[in-house]
């Protein structure tokens, strides 16, 4: 199931950002990036997100920066600043010509001064509070999202129904039609439409278009499908698979019709199981 969800806090002049990203997979696949201060727990998030999930493909990126409205708080690191004095004086006793250290030149000297650093273990525990705080609002996005799509799996679930729900009463008029059409064309070839004959043909032909198994099934799958969203939690790979056997009793009850309504009840049947299929993929 698809999601996306942001979380940020200021930690002391540091500022954290969570981003957590879903779209659908098949199976689960997370990737998390984290900064070299947070390496650490970046086995820790993708436990966290390995528990909660079962299927999709999940970017978590984690960022820290220096927040720009914070107090700048610099320091001068004097062991660097003595030592490059030092290395000044050493090359002005050599070279007498050699201008003295500017204010200005030890500034631009990279590391001279020091911006205060947040303590580690400070920002391991914000980090891991801000990643709790934008799993929550993730998902809360997906519970939603996924609430929507279980009601639209009801709604084909109650057109399936209703389709399956033309096909009985059409096999009593379908054999009524078969007998007559058989008797018509026995009586044109000029021969007699014997009883035993006809009796014996429209059992054949009863078998041949037998379907009460498979309509059986596909109202028992439907109500299957219908529990297992009653029920709630990962639903994705069960559904896929009920989904293959609604499609499997679809093509069979297609083979077996002989009959311009059943063709088209097995048709509206295909189409809603690819609408069921499409929206699956989106569940988790």
């Amino acid at each position: 199931m698809t999601g996306f969800a942001v979380a940020v806090a200021n930690i002391g002049a540091d500022t954290l950002n969570v981003e957590l990203r879903a779209v659908n997979h098949r199976y689960l696949d997370v990737t998390v990036k984290t900064p070299d201060e947070l390496r650490m727990l970046e086995p820790v998030f993708r436990e966290r997100l390995a528990v909660r999930m079962k299927r999709g493909k999940v970017d978590c990126r984690v960022t820290c920066a220096r927040n720009p409205e914070a107090a700048p708080g610099l320091r001068v690191d004097t062991a660097l600043v003595a030592a490059l004095l030092a290395a000044a004086e050493e090359i002005r006793a050599q070279a007498l010509t050699a201008a003295p250290l500017a204010t200005i030149d030890i500034l631009r000297w990279p590391g001279a001064l020091v911006a205060p650093d947040t303590a580690n273990e400070t920002l391991t525990v914000a980090a891991l509070a801000v990643f709790d705080a934008a799993w929550n609002d993730f998902a809360a996005t997906r519970a939603r999202e996924g609430s929507k799509l279980a009601d639209v799996l009801q709604r084909c679930c109650d057109a399936m129904e209703a389709q399956v729900g033309r096909v009985m009463p059409r096999i009593p008029a379908i054999h009524a039609a078969y007998q007559a059409k058989l008797t018509n064309r026995l009586q044109e070839a000029g021969l007699d439409p014997d009883q035993d004959r006809l009796k014996q043909e429209l059992a054949l032909f009863a078998t041949r278009i037998e379907i009460s198994e498979e309509v059986t099934r596909l109202v028992t799958h439907v109500g299957e499908v219908r529990r297992v969203l009653n029920a709630g939690g990962a639903v994705g790979k069960r559904l896929d698979f009920l989904v293959q056997e609604l499609l499997r009793e679809a093509n069979t009850l297609g083979a077996k019709s002989v009959d311009a309504e059943l063709s088209q009840v097995a048709l509206e049947l295909k189409v809603l199981i690819e609408q069921m299929r499409e929206q699956i993929q989106n569940l988790e």
